[in-house]
């Protein structure tokens, strides 16, 4: 039991002891924060290696001690890059704060048994949450304030969910419940929780707050939470309902295929169009999602093995995304795609980074991204061996939203790294962040891809297999080892055939854009390759739609409450004669009532 209440009562009271450092020693509270984060990294580990506990309160098995020290490496990398991108901000204590004190509760609420203790874990991370956006100040006000309603409506949710859960239980402890999803107050309360669990995963329809937080949050709360810790909590909650919670039926499972398969092709397509990148990482970090409860919702192992994978591979490259990103907003100042290019001689270990979490993120082997895919593509060709059409359309989809994943991050590469310097830029040489900014996203780079050459050998073996319990069947065996050699020589071979080689002779002919030259004073920009999309008939409506917020739950929300509260605002206009006329015709409704 010390094991894991340790570092969960150190997170507390180092947050606290960090608020009373005074803003002047200011290196002595990041210092102390990256040291409790690294002891809480450590921690995390311990329990990993630790065995298996049923205590009640607390339950570690084999699908919940792997997130956990997942936990505690991104605490530590992120705490590590904040300590330099974050050196423009004021109350920096009240930020380290609210990461440690995020991490602790994370930790908390993996390993949480009792109903009651993880309802109060999880609500106490969208209170930090809530309290990390707002430290941009002003101008993420409002998105704090939406996301807080977002999160905190969907954790209602939850409690009656879980509520419901006890009804039938009569037990708080998840670990012994096992419900059948047939009788209706079970689908029920399975439907509430879930929802809780979409909302802090960012799945469809409660993802909104995740992209407007992209844009506005620092970029390293952006990296720790939306895109790592909230996938992790959220997915893991989800997997534990489906696999030692509850008995799911056929409906049930398609319920959450088509829910994974609509976030895939939905958010990926928004994130085609956009022109900041932190907003187009936002929406990203939504398609993913549906990968993940799209393997679960196949309800097959090699399915919800796929989907667990790529829930770890998603918080790896996801996290160097943000991160590169923050790295070069630091030096830019904009986030803005047309405000960008030809970045990859001045930043060579951000274009890397960003190069190889890109790849990963769209399913290229041989990194960690492409086999977990691969994965999920399995899980639904043997969910289509039972029957039915719906498995055919979702892979399509999932096929199809990789392929725009790909798309969409040429678009992002081209436009920062590889496109013509945007005018009035003066940065010419080589000017790389400093290595507390560099060192967190070269290690997640590296995870993509030992993850992805080294998958059976590292996270199946060690997290994804014994967090199951079962044997894995793959239709069809991936060499990633002898993959990886060969695709490595073909690289390695071409680099070498271009430096022997003598090009002197070849022509170069001037670049057209639409059939005209390209001038001096034009300039191409990646943000604009896929703009036409919006223009197409049917897809012209919906960006339009989405634009203004019509899939948006919390504007339809806002607009149906402000709606009511405006209604009863008309009728209680303070004229006499009106509140006359009310109490008469309430009367009658009363005698008509009672004369029943």
């Amino acid at each position: 039991m010390k094991i894991l209440l340790e570092p969960i009562l150190v997170s507390i009271v180092a947050g606290l002891f960090i608020l009373l450092i005074p803003d002047r020693f200011r290196k002595v509270a990041e210092i102390f924060s990256l040291l409790t984060s690294g002891y809480l990294f450590i921690a995390g580990i311990r329990i990993f290696f630790a065995a298996p506990l049923n205590a009640g309160y607390f339950y570690v098995d084999n699908l919940s001690r792997f997130i956990v020290p997942a936990i505690g490496l991104f605490g530590m990398l992120v705490t590590l890059y904040s300590m330099r991108s974050m050196a423009s901000y004021k109350d920096i204590s009240s930020y380290y704060t609210y990461i440690l004190w995020t991490i602790g509760s994370s930790m908390l609420a993996a390993i949480s048994n009792n109903i009651i203790l993880l309802l109060v874990s999880w609500g106490f991370l969208g209170f930090t949450l809530y309290a990390l956006i707002n430290i941009s100040g002003p101008r993420a006000a409002a998105i704090s304030k939406k996301t807080f309603i977002i999160i905190g409506g969907t954790d209602s949710l939850m409690i009656l969910g879980f509520g419901m859960m006890w009804l039938m239980t009569r037990s708080l402890n998840l670990s012994d419940m096992r419900i059948d999803i047939s009788a209706p107050m079970a689908l029920w309360s399975f439907l509430l929780v879930a929802a809780g669990a979409f909302a802090k995963a960012g799945a469809m329809p409660f993802h909104t707050w995740i992209p407007e937080t992209a844009k506005e949050a620092p970029i390293s709360v952006t990296a720790f939470l939306p895109a790592s810790l909230d996938k992790l909590l959220g997915i893991y909650l989800l997997a534990r309902l489906a696999i030692n919670v509850f008995i799911l039926n056929s409906f049930t499972y398609a319920i959450l295929m088509v829910i994974g398969s609509i976030t895939i092709i939905a958010a990926v397509m928004m994130a085609l169009v956009q022109h900041d990148f932190k907003k187009l990482l936002g929406y990203h970090a939504v398609s993913q999602v549906g990968y993940m409860v799209l393997g679960i919702g196949t309800g097959n192992p090699i399915g919800i093995a796929g989907g667990l994978f790529h829930m770890l591979n998603h918080a790896i490259y996801k996290c160097c995304l943000f991160l590169s990103a923050g790295n070069v907003e630091y030096k830019t100042k904009t986030s803005e795609l047309d405000n960008l290019g030809g970045l990859s001689k001045i930043m060579p270990i951000t274009f890397l980074t960003t190069l190889v979490a890109s790849a990963a993120i769209s399913g290229v082997p041989p990194f960690n991204g492409f086999f977990s895919k691969w994965m999920i593509y399995q899980g639904l060709i043997e969910k289509g061996r039972s029957g039915g059409t719906l498995w055919i359309i979702c892979l399509v989809a999932a096929m199809f939203g990789s392929g725009l994943t790909l798309a969409s991050f040429i678009k992002m590469i081209h436009a920062i790294f590889l496109g013509q310097r945007a005018e009035g830029s003066a940065q010419t040489r080589r000017d790389e962040v400093r290595w507390q900014m560099w060192f967190p996203v070269i290690t997640l780079a590296a995870l993509c891809v030992i993850f992805g050459i080294f998958a059976y050998q590292i996270p199946l073996k060690f997290f994804i297999r014994p967090a199951l319990g079962i044997d894995i069947d793959f239709i069809g065996k991936w060499h990633t080892l002898k993959s990886a050699f060969l695709l490595f020589a073909g690289l390695i071979l071409g680099v070498i055939i271009y430096l022997l080689g003598s090009f002197k002779s070849v022509r170069v002919s001037d670049s057209y854009i639409g059939g005209e030259a390209l001038e001096k004073d034009m300039r191409l920009s990646g943000a604009e390759f896929y703009n036409t999309v919006k223009e197409y008939g049917f897809l012209g409506v919906i960006y339009k739609k989405a634009e203004a917020g019509f899939f948006d739950i919390y504007e339809q929300g806002k607009a149906l409450v402000f709606g009511i509260g405006g209604f009863f605002q008309y009728l209680h206009n303070g004229v006499l004669p009106t509140y006359l006329v009310w109490t008469l015709l309430g009367m009658m409704g009363l005698f008509l009532f009672f004369m029943k």
